[in-house]
């Protein structure tokens, strides 16, 4: 059995294949039409996932989308008079009018179909909220969980609680719009100049300037406030963010008590950051009440969370601390871009019954490229090949020289986070490292740090976790032990935290023999990960976009496969990028 999810027009458009329960590929839209954030309709993703399948669209038993129309069709039943005025309309003042005869309106999912001559492909569309929590709950190693989904908003609802057991997930409540702590936070985003939905974690690294209590927290203590029932209550005077209509998600009432908006151009300033530390203190304290609630409900052991407040890695760190819950699983894309994962995984597992289900181990599901393909890429852009049978070690060396690696292997990853695939790679031992990729590579913010990847059975050697705490999808963030910060400058946040990626040897054994050729060298398990992309731009797919990114930033050495390429081994002198560069 395939099935096809897709996300179209969320936030980050993308799609997701699986077969009878396992996830076969994954990838963003924006990997390939190289729009950072794209919310087109994922034609190139599909494409990709077929392809990777081999097979075609004939080929799809069920296409899952993460959105529930039918949620829309009981708000909107004022639209239609008794006959529809043009026919395209069936589609949905057919449904709408029968909506009149039921007596619960609440559509679960909707389903259409698309015959082709001998072949059903049906389409389920799954609620925003369900396939987050599938997302959650289904990649899992639990057989039952609690279940929280919070996000900035889904059809008619911010949050789901609910359980997992088995093959099937059980509501048992939801929080209504607007009452959302994801738009709250998407608010002070663009609030403090930044891009909301996009820049939060900008946001995030902020708040780490000011981790005491300061005025603004307590004003942001009046404005979300705990309710029944583990619900939250925002005091919307502050917001505008429900309303379709307003560019800013933010009231002039929010002006008045915070001041004067920063502009994105503008300097970042202490009153900034303590801002920031404020929406972030009331966010964890928000978050760990609503799962403080769902356990005195459940009782449960496990907790599954996903939706885009749990890309809030520092929160999702201290959830063990702040709930009684002993085990905590995030997958590897809690936010929009993994709903395809999760509304396929719940048609499969959820709706049709089915009880195979495959724990997440990894998140590499994107493209390939063999030592040929890349061979190929080099040839036509006029590049020198220079083959390094043992790469892990030549590129270990060099990191340890404080050379600031591109590193493009295998399959690229899936979700926001690049983890030894499609990364840039540096030493953490060296104190200006992490200015020098903010300021030559990444032309970013100076304040954002930059994330440690550690040999799984090193990781409570250097930070303060237990065995269990394992972050292989770089979702959590621990604190660095203060004896071992000063060997990792590079790596540690200014509050002495790392956001913590754990590398197993099963998982990704060439990025697992790079870290322990470099421990050989240096005698640090740890080398510093960032993605492999400039501000602005997607992570790289293609051994083009690599060779692309290479040439226009200050990176020193690009390995691709077995091949090595440093700025000084160009064989045509005019080659392409060089006339680029001389431009420049």
């Amino acid at each position: 059995m395939k099935i096809l999810g897709i996300c179209p027009e969320a936030w980050i458009s993308s799609a997701a294949l699986i077969e009878n329960g396992r996830i076969i590929a994954a990838a963003p839209e924006e990997r390939f039409n190289r729009e950072k954030m794209s919310r087109k309709f994922p034609f190139l993703a599909i494409q990709y996932c077929l392809k990777e399948a081999q097979c075609g669209l004939e080929d799809i038993d069920y296409i899952a989308v993460g959105w529930n129309p039918g949620i829309h069709i009981q708000l909107y039943n004022f639209r239609f008079s008794d006959a529809a005025r043009w026919r395209a309309e069936y589609l949905y003042s057919v449904p709408n009018h029968f909506m009149k005869l039921l007596k619960d309106k609440k559509v679960n999912y909707v389903e259409q179909s698309l015959m082709q001559k001998n072949h059903d492909c049906k389409i389920i569309y799954v609620t925003h909220h369900h396939a987050h929590a599938a997302n959650a709950f289904f990649l899992s190693p639990f057989k039952e969980a609690a279940i929280l989904t919070a996000d900035g908003r889904g059809e008619d609802d911010t949050c789901l609680y609910a359980t997992g057991k088995d093959n099937k997930i059980m509501d048992l409540q939801t929080m209504a719009i607007p009452h959302s702590i994801g738009l709250v936070y998407s608010s002070v985003t663009q609030f403090l100049g930044f891009r909301p939905h996009i820049d939060e974690w900008k946001v995030m690294a902020l708040a780490s300037y000011y981790p005491n209590e300061n005025k603004y927290y307590k004003i942001f203590k009046q404005i979300v406030m705990p309710a029944r029932d583990g619900k939250i209550e925002i005091d919307l005077r502050f917001f505008n963010y429900y309303l379709q209509d307003r560019s800013e998600y933010y009231t002039p009432s929010f002006e008045n008590t915070f001041g004067k908006p920063r502009l994105s151009h503008e300097e970042i300033t202490e009153k900034h950051k303590q801002i920031a530390a404020g929406l972030q203190r009331i966010s964890e304290e928000a978050l760990a009440y609503m799962l403080n609630w769902l356990y005195k409900k459940t009782k449960m052991e496990n907790v599954a969370v996903s939706g885009g407040s749990f890309m809030n890695s520092v929160f999702n760190g201290k959830i063990k601390k702040l709930t009684p819950f002993k085990n905590v699983f995030i997958s590897s894309c809690p936010d929009d871009s993994g709903v395809p994962m999760g509304a396929a995984l719940y048609v499969y597992n959820h709706i049709l019954s089915n009880t195979l289900r495959k724990e997440q181990t990894h998140n590499y599901y994107g493209p390939e490229f063999s030592n040929t393909d890349i061979a190929i890429a080099l040839d036509k852009a006029k590049i020198k090949k220079v083959f390094t049978p043992n790469i892990a070690k030549y590129a270990a060396n060099l990191i340890s020289k404080g050379k600031i690696v591109g590193w493009f292997q295998g399959k690229m990853e899936f979700g926001q986070r690049a983890l030894g695939n499609r990364s840039i790679l540096a030493d953490p031992r060296l104190k200006n490292m992490k200015d020098k990729l903010n300021i030559a590579i990444k032309y970013r913010e100076s304040f954002r740090p930059f994330a440690p990847s550690i040999l799984e059975e090193k990781k409570m050697e250097y930070f303060e976790c237990d065995g269990n705490d394992s972050s292989p999808f770089m979702e959590k963030v621990f604190q660095i032990k203060k004896e071992k910060q000063k060997k990792i400058p590079a790596v540690t946040h200014v509050d002495g935290s790392g956001r913590i990626q754990t590398v197993d040897k099963k998982t990704n054994p060439l990025y697992y023999q790079l870290i322990s050729e470099f421990e050989k060298i240096t005698g640090v398990p740890i080398v510093l990960n960032t993605s492999f992309n400039l501000n602005g731009e997607p992570i790289v797919c293609t051994p083009n976009d690599a060779i692309r990114t290479f040439f226009s930033c200050g990176m020193d050495a690009l390995v691709m496969g077995n091949y090595v390429l440093t700025k000084n081994i160009i064989k045509n002198k005019k080659s392409l990028f060089t006339k680029t560069m001389e431009k420049k």
